[in-house]
């Protein structure tokens, strides 16, 4: 951040008194401007014992399969964004969302929230944001062709919960490009 939202003047980094960490504050009209994780939901739509997966058509890591999940927008639920990022990516209507799997990636600010989810038909189709929708079994995966760590990770619970059939919330963490925590 480079200037106010408040007033258009240059900012610097610099701890604000009774802080713990340095922010970007203005100091021409005083604002404080806090920058906090993005929080990215998504689905696991399943059909039939498959799992809705799309190739994405838009970077980062275009042409890399993923689950459908995208930054939540202000004033919608988790649940609600995970759906639209679903019929966005995919052309699909999921229902009984249920949160699974809540995973810190601290080093590029993101908290993924990842729901299981039924697609209520097997109604799907390429978007503006895939360029190919299909249905995976799990042996199907294309394990070496996943778009981030995140969605394999995803998947990779997802598939050990579904020998129990029991998919208990869980969280995790990704702290580098490489690791995979908890």
């Amino acid at each position: 951040m480079k200037f106010c939202s408040q007033c258009g003047r240059p900012v610097t980094l610099t701890v604000p008194v009774n802080d713990d960490r340095p922010r970007h504050v203005c100091p021409s009209c005083g604002a404080i401007h806090y920058q906090n994780p993005k929080l990215v939901v998504g689905c696991i739509p399943v059909w039939e014992g498959r799992i809705l997966m799309c190739r994405r058509d838009i970077e980062p890591r275009r042409g890399y399969w993923t689950l459908p999940a995208g930054f939540l927008e202000n004033g919608e639920t988790a649940a609600a964004g995970a759906r639209r990022e679903t019929l966005e990516e995919t052309g699909a209507t999921v229902v009984d969302l249920t949160p699974y799997l809540m995973v810190d990636i601290v080093h590029i600010h993101q908290i993924y929230l990842m729901f299981c989810s039924r697609l209520l038909a097997a109604n799907f189709h390429p978007t503006h944001e895939s360029s190919e929708v299909r249905l995976f079994k799990e042996e199907e995966i294309p394990w070496n062709e996943i778009a981030f760590k995140v969605v394999e990770k995803t998947l990779r619970c997802y598939f050990k919960d579904r020998v129990s059939g029991r998919f208990a919330f869980r969280s995790d963490k990704i702290e580098t490009r490489g690791s995979i925590g908890n």
